[in-house]
């Protein structure tokens, strides 16, 4: 656990750091951020989509999940209810920064593969790594949204402790094929939320977010049947 509690560690440095530079920073240069973490987004989601779909053994399931774990979150409300959440704190942009936050720090090849690593070979290097990102990932959105990204450490740390916790108990659960599904569906997310951070298109993605579990349910259900 150790490189995850590393991980969580640079989160919230990060945070802090960016939020003491936010206060310094005229509107027109927080607008340019803004921009800057939108079109970085979308990047960052294009790659394992680009990476990771040609190896997919199961072309269609990204757009199953996708639509699946829509509809789910869409019923459940969980954009609403989270931007609600964000606004208590007085920061109506919150709650798009943070999401974008969880969804970079969290859904990424080193954030999943980094646990399961640490726990089967007490190897913390791919956790390391994504620390060092995530450092400096941390401090530009909390230069644009503030020290609220920080929240973002805490689920981190439940995310990747849960990947540990599992790998750990059966070192089999999390195959190479289910990592593939999971960061294809991951990758686009994240670059949903970028269109979002950019105005061009509200996804409201925090209602596709149960789209993450329909592939560990799909390889579950292959699993017993």
């Amino acid at each position: 656990m150790l490189g995850t509690i590393v991980n969580t560690a640079t989160i919230l440095t990060g945070s802090v750091a960016g939020s003491l530079l936010k206060k310094g920073i005229r509107e027109e240069y927080q607008d340019a951020l803004y921009n800057a973490m939108g079109l970085a987004a979308v990047g960052v989601g294009i790659n394992p989509i680009v990476s990771h779909m040609p190896d997919s053994k199961y072309p269609v399931l990204f757009i199953i999940s996708l639509a699946v774990g829509s509809l789910i979150g869409t019923a459940l409300d969980l954009d609403n209810r989270f931007h609600r959440l964000a606004g208590k704190f007085g920061n109506s942009e919150l709650g798009k920064g943070l999401s974008t936050g969880i969804l970079l720090f969290c859904i990424g090849t080193l954030s999943i593969l980094g646990p399961v690593e640490s726990a089967v070979n007490g190897n913390n290097t791919y956790l390391f790594t994504n620390a060092t990102l995530d450092l400096v990932t941390s401090c530009a959105l909390a230069t644009t949204y503030g020290i609220g990204i920080a929240a973002a450490a805490p689920v981190l740390f439940c995310w990747q402790g849960s990947i540990y916790l599992l790998a750990s108990l059966a070192e089999n659960a999390i195959s190479p094929d289910l990592m593939t599904e999971v960061t294809t569906v991951g990758g686009f997310l994240i670059a949903a939320s970028g269109l979002s951070i950019l105005n061009l298109k509200d996804c409201k993605t925090l209602n596709m977010l149960p789209a993450l579990f329909v592939p560990a349910v799909w390889f579950l259900l292959l699993h017993f049947f």
